[in-house]
């Protein structure tokens, strides 16, 4: 029973660990470059450029965003128009895309409404 305990008790922990996902702020996005994150924001506007190709500005509408939230492909299906103004936590790497802050997104498991 012993050893029952203490094996649960140690893939708990170590699961746990391995989820754990860090939280960045827009502010400390540039620091973080090449790192995983989520950042959480409100979207501030947004433009639909094709059935594959979504993004997201956040902390600020086009063209004073913090950053972009490029979602590529079309795994992700969402009521885009109804999210302008809603909070959104995104998961992805942090990157620079023209000199300004993006995270690309192509599965839908790193985008969670609030």
């Amino acid at each position: 029973m012993k050893k029952i305990l203490i094996t649960a008790l140690i893939l708990m922990t170590f699961t746990a660990a391995a989820t754990a996902q860090q939280h960045f702020s827009a502010e400390d996005f540039k620091k973080n470059l090449g790192k995983t994150g989520t950042l959480c924001d409100t979207i501030s506007s947004l433009r639909i450029f094709s059935d594959t190709l979504t993004l997201l500005n956040m902390g600020g509408a086009y063209p004073n965003q913090k950053y972009t939230i490029a979602i590529k492909g079309n795994k992700i299906t969402l009521p885009w128009e109804q999210l302008k103004g809603k909070p959104l936590c995104v998961t992805g790497v942090f990157e620079m895309y023209k000199g300004r802050p993006e995270i690309e997104v192509t599965d839908p498991d790193r985008i969670n409404r609030q």
